[in-house]
């Protein structure tokens, strides 16, 4: 009877190891789970960041060369400014010529 009481006990203590083992087992999946999911949410911060990155990189790119596009638009207009001066002064200077010319004439 007493064999049959520790056959008991030991398959109890079998069981009660195996409800352990199985908990520890259950746990580590979930620690598993855990880990990844927070592996996961990690990088897709570390995306956005970068790609926040890269967004800001391009607008300031973009910015840089509107800026170069006004400055060279500036400078063509100035440009042609400079020119229907010098066509204005070179009209202006044959009309006064052709003053000149004519009251030499005259």
């Amino acid at each position: 009877f007493v064999k049959g009481r520790d056959a008991m006990d030991t398959i109890a203590s079998d069981g009660k190891t195996d409800d352990h083992l199985s908990f520890e087992l259950k746990r580590a999946g979930e620690k598993d789970v855990e880990a990844y999911k927070e592996k996961m949410a990690q990088e897709r911060r570390d995306s956005l960041a970068f790609r926040g990155e890269e967004f800001v990189k391009g607008r300031v790119a973009i910015e840089d060369i509107k800026a170069e596009e006004k400055i060279d638009d500036h400078l063509s207009f100035e440009l042609k400014r400079a020119g229907e001066k010098d066509v204005e002064a070179y009209k202006e200077r044959m009309a006064q010529e052709r003053r000149d010319s004519l009251a030499f004439r005259g």
